[in-house]
């Protein structure tokens, strides 16, 4: 039995740690607790409880009123890991100042950032986003729809990323992608952009945006990053969507091709021209750590 002089020694090292962390007790709760309670009493899946309430209080048609409808559910009712405002602004930017044409979403979830990335890509660009839970897929489906965006626009597509991947080309039509987006298993990270790699879906120039590199964290994705020299890279600083007081950040790599690579050697006069060799330059800023979450 522990002495109460032992158990008394406990307690300022207990009070501190309940002190220190006192937000991610706050988000194990709300993300964890509440969410199995009102699964248990209302027998409806918590994503589907979040569409009916933007169903209820959103205006169809208009996609930012529905982002700030989900928005408030996060906030005042139920957490849902969406993107949220803060780091959909970064995303926004990134669409506005790149322009792409093409969009792979990996981690479709509800179907909020799908809205987010539809709503400002340019005229004749096109969205893939994907979704592994099928349950989860219906949600968004009828979110996206909800929205005002078609097919012509979005296509959702339901299954395993690391089964989708290599079927974009030839089941999908989608050639190459110009910017990714991930906000899937956090494990996943490397294996998909090894993936987009191996089957040639990044051309020079793309962009892929990761989201939580730091909480809950993508290790061996920013480890990859740093040292196969591939990408030009920084880390967007930001908090954890709905949780100002956790500390998170946004990975962005831009694939970058080298002028001499472009060129090519020259080949002797009678000869068959050597073909260019396509080669990853990364910049000196890639020579620094990544930021790691301690």
């Amino acid at each position: 039995m522990v002495s109460p002089a032992i158990a008394l020694a406990f307690i300022p090292f207990v009070a501190t740690l309940l002190i220190r962390y006192r937000h991610y007790f706050l988000l194990f709760y709300r993300a964890v607790v509440v969410r199995r309670l009102q699964d248990y009493l209302t027998g409806i899946p918590r994503e589907e409880r979040a569409f009916q309430y933007v169903l209820t209080h959103a205006i169809p048609g208009d996609p930012q009123h529905i982002l700030e409808t989900f928005d408030h559910w996060s906030q005042h009712c139920e957490y849902l890991s969406n993107l949220g405002p803060q780091k959909g602004k970064i995303l926004e930017r990134l669409i506005y100042e790149k322009a792409p044409l093409t969009v792979l979403e990996l981690g479709t979830f509800c179907g909020y950032t799908t809205i987010l990335i539809a709503q400002a890509l340019p005229l004749g660009a096109r969205l893939y986003t994907v979704e592994m839970d099928a349950r989860k897929a219906s949600v968004a489906e009828k979110v996206i729809r909800l929205a005002g965006f078609d097919d012509d626009t979005v296509e959702l597509i339901t299954g395993p990323s690391e089964d989708v991947i290599p079927q974009l080309k030839d089941k999908y039509g989608l050639p190459r992608v110009d910017l990714v987006f991930m906000d899937h298993w956090k494990r996943c990270y490397l294996r998909d952009l090894q993936l987009l790699e191996a089957h040639d879906l990044l051309p020079d120039g793309a962009t892929i945006l990761a989201d939580n590199v730091l909480f809950p964290g993508a290790p061996h994705f920013l480890q990859y990053v740093k040292a196969c020299g591939k990408y030009k890279w920084r880390i967007h600083r930001t908090s954890l969507q709905y949780f100002r007081a956790i500390p998170d950040g946004m990975a962005q790599l831009t694939g970058q091709l080298s002028r001499g690579a472009l060129l090519g050697p020259a080949s002797p006069a009678g000869r068959k021209p050597i073909l260019p060799t396509w080669v990853w330059k990364v910049p000196a800023t890639c020579a620094a750590k990544p930021p790691m979450l301690s």
